[in-house]
């Protein structure tokens, strides 16, 4: 898989010193609630053979909690409700791949950016109709499915479409995994992701998903925190670190190269 949709540039930064270790602040132990969707592959999704929970944020969460001396307990929501949820305060963290957006910014508080990754069409395998995202606009029969209050919502709206937010071309679905399912069963004809996600699902399509036309822009992933959270400057401390020392570049490789998702 090629890394074009990974854009985190760890080693570019170099190395951590053993005294950026030393500074990293230690947390005692202290208890925090993460919340997730699992239904955004490879990022975090239950593997389907063994009903575990696993993904690149759950690595990096488990590697976070390590060198800061957190003890992490997992809860899950749906997209939708997440960021009101976090905002609310009840949970200390969200996870789910969500992009950085000023909008967004009002309402919770993001960690640094621990990936970017451009947005991309995502169709079935024999999908001839349209190669590219004029071409989808152009004929009114195809129809796009996403997330409401998605990034690729409104990279749908705005960037492919004519602008307006109810048009009927555009099917709401409650989660990511129901999108590609209408798409796997032609109920709709397209699904926008950011690379990750897109990669993660060809990949385990077996032919019946691909990828067409150019990246539509790329976003940037964070963390995000209830206002004012004191967890937001360790937890960066953590990312800075990881950056520094290659963890993150060793996360990238173990799963947008390495791991095969089944069925």
């Amino acid at each position: 898989m090629k890394l074009k949709s990974i854009l985190v540039s760890a080693m570019a930064l170099g190395f951590a010193t053993g005294a950026m270790a030393q500074a990293l602040p230690d947390m005692e132990g202290r208890t925090i609630v993460v919340v997730t969707e699992n239904a955004y592959p490879p990022l975090q999704f239950v593997e389907p053979s063994t009903g575990e929970a696993i993904g690149w944020e759950y690595d990096a969460m488990a590697e976070i909690a390590q060198r800061l001396n957190l003890t992490v307990e997992y809860q899950n929501t749906s997209w939708d409700a997440m960021i009101p949820a976090v905002a609310d305060d009840q949970y200390d963290m969200g996870m789910t791949g969500i992009t950085i957006r000023e909008d967004r910014a009002e309402q919770v508080d993001f960690s640094d950016t621990y990936m970017r990754s451009e947005m991309v069409m995502l169709v079935a395998g024999t999908e001839d109709r349209f190669s590219d995202a004029a071409g989808f606009a152009a004929d009114p029969e195809l129809l796009m499915a996403a997330q409401p209050g998605t990034t690729p919502f409104y990279v749908g709206v705005y960037d492919v479409l004519d602008g307006d937010e109810a048009n009927p071309r555009i099917k709401l679905f409650e989660t990511f995994g129901a999108t590609v399912q209408a798409l796997k069963a032609g109920d709709v004809d397209l699904v926008l992701t950011d690379g990750t996600a897109g990669n993660g699902y060809v990949d385990a399509s077996d032919g019946a998903l691909k990828i067409v036309g150019e990246a539509l822009g790329s976003e940037n992933f964070g963390f995000i925190f209830p206002r004012g959270s004191d967890l937001v400057e360790p937890i960066n401390a953590a990312i800075a670190s990881m950056r520094a020392d290659g963890t993150l570049d060793a996360l990238n490789t173990k799963w947008f190269l390495e791991y095969k998702m089944g069925g």
